[in-house]
């Protein structure tokens, strides 16, 4: 029996899953990212997870058929290669991905797609009616969509569609993101900025009462949330991410009419109610065309990695109707 595997890459943590031709999985691994020093140190990462999930499965390497990666970018896709990935440090300049996958499994079919891609892949795969117009919005360490537009994921001639996170939601940019342009939706809004965000609004005004830790460099965006509804500074800053969100969120419905918007990453399904919820409360006065039904994924965590072993069974797509031994 030839069997398939799903990868997901993230700035944290990295994934696989292998699974039977009909999808049920057999083995999974998950370890956190590499942090280098080199990006051939990452590569060993997601190898090394790859062949712990075979283990796990009770199989070789050489029996999987297809691969699916889900991966932050961004991608020099010819090489089958991140480079100089934004949320990672600085010394990683080139992590390798399909090349040395192939060389692992002993094959060709590696598909690879940057982390959101495979999110809206995995989100359709999984759906009930298997959606041709949908975006799967990730608001974690960085900020990035997956669209589904008439039935194709758009995936871009570089592999580097979707890369939302970049929008210009602040022309001032005050605040600067991870790849060193300003005014980004990501530099604002992403896990890793809030901490920086929210030290900038107390800057602005130094009469606003807090008892967040701004001294501290391991002030996290998880402590500020925390204090929601019991903190001044707290409840401005969540109130301000969701003005940039809804803004950023406007773009993405403007761009490509989606009917759904779900939403994953550590941010947003840790904050739901505070992330989440006033998005879908802030859409009606923003947008102009149709509204579509904003969710939250169902796949939680997993949402990359099932994206990317559906990938691997679909050829790419997603598209159930490709789904066969």
């Amino acid at each position: 029996m030839r069997y398939y595997a799903g990868v997901d890459l993230g700035a944290t943590n990295v994934r696989a899953v292998v699974a039977d031709p009909d999808g049920t999985t057999i083995g999974w691994s998950d370890n956190a990212t590499p942090r280098g020093p080199t990006g051939i140190d990452v590569t060993e990462g997601v190898l090394e997870t790859l062949r712990e999930a075979c283990v796990d499965g009770g199989i070789d390497p050489d029996q999987i058929r297809a691969v699916g990666v889900g991966s932050i970018g961004p991608f020099d896709l010819a090489e089958g290669a991140v480079i100089d990935p934004a949320n990672l440090p600085d010394t990683i300049d080139r992590i390798p991905l399909t090349g040395p996958i192939e060389k692992l499994v002993g094959g060709e079919e590696v598909y690879l797609h940057n982390d959101t891609n495979a999110g809206v892949i995995g989100e359709r795969f999984h759906a009930d009616r298997n959606p041709d117009d949908m975006v799967y919005v990730t608001i974690s360490s960085g900020i990035g969509a997956g669209v589904c537009c008439d039935g194709t994921v758009l995936g871009g001639w570089d592999g580097n569609a979707g890369e939302v996170g970049h929008y210009v939601v602040d022309p001032r940019g005050r605040m600067t993101c991870g790849c060193g342009r300003d005014g980004h939706w990501e530099a604002y809004c992403a896990g890793s900025n809030i901490p920086d965000y929210a030290r900038l609004l107390a800057e602005d005004d130094p009469t606003i009462s807090t008892s967040l830790p701004l001294e501290d460099p391991g002030l996290t965006a998880k402590d500020v949330f925390e204090l929601a509804g019991e903190d001044e500074l707290a409840d401005y800053t969540i109130d301000q991410l969701a003005h940039w969100n809804a803004i950023g969120v406007t773009n993405v419905v403007h761009a490509f009419a989606p009917l759904s918007i779900s939403f994953g990453g550590a941010v947003a399904l840790n904050n739901e109610e505070l992330v989440v919820d006033p998005i879908r409360d802030r859409l009606d006065e923003m947008v102009m065309t149709n509204v579509p039904a904003i969710s939250v994924t169902d796949l939680g965590d997993d949402v990359v990695v099932e994206g990317a072993l559906a990938s691997a069974l679909t050829e790419g797509t997603g598209d159930r109707k490709l789904l066969g031994p």
